[in-house]
């Protein structure tokens, strides 16, 4: 089984949004990075989602809320400020940088033709937010066939008991979800 570590909107602004407290900077990027850090080690492919959207946000249905509130907000516009992945969890040459269209990092983007062309069948999911790039893109993947690891304190959200019901109740039931530190300690450094 070859294995992808996806990290998921982890853009400036992103975390900026759901900078509550100091949990992103003194904790979460630092968990994420040793996720990357972990998986370059052990020969694993670092693949970075981003979410951008075109200038005047064509891709944007007056249906999709979600979406539409952003497009209302002026965010995510491709090469705009804060775009950008957060400095502290940045791509490397050679890593692999997929820009979508939707909350999954499948829609509107060439994910699924990089993963089959590298011969990608497992996932580790990362991002912010649970319950929106990593749930999304968990559903999708699973639909798709990929067997699937949710390392649980990668992932964040806006709101920790929406978080929680997702990484206990819901992702177990098609992923395997453990920690950072577990994941990392079960990898085999090439």
């Amino acid at each position: 089984m070859s294995n992808a570590l996806l990290v998921m909107d982890v853009q400036q602004a992103i975390v900026d949004i759901v900078d509550i407290g100091d949990d992103v900077d003194s904790t979460y990027l630092p968990r994420l990075r040793k996720a990357i850090d972990g998986a370059r080690a052990s020969g694993i492919p670092v693949i970075y989602v981003v979410i951008a959207l075109r200038p005047g946000f064509p891709e944007v249905g007056t249906r999709n809320r979600a979406l539409a509130a952003i497009a209302r907000a002026g965010l995510y516009t491709e090469g705009a400020p804060g775009t950008e992945i957060h400095p502290e969890v940045a791509p490397r040459p050679g890593d692999v940088v997929v820009t979508k269209r939707r909350a999954s990092a499948f829609s509107g983007s060439d994910l699924d033709v990089v993963l089959r062309a590298r011969g990608i069948d497992s996932l580790v999911l990362t991002g912010i937010a649970t319950s929106a790039v990593v749930l999304s893109t968990l559903c999708q993947a699973n639909d798709l066939d990929f067997d699937l690891t949710v390392l649980a304190d990668a992932c964040l959200d806006t709101d920790p008991e929406v978080h929680h019901v997702l990484i206990d109740r819901l992702f177990p039931q098609w992923a395997d979800v453990v920690t950072v530190d577990d994941w990392v300690k079960g990898i085999t450094p090439r």
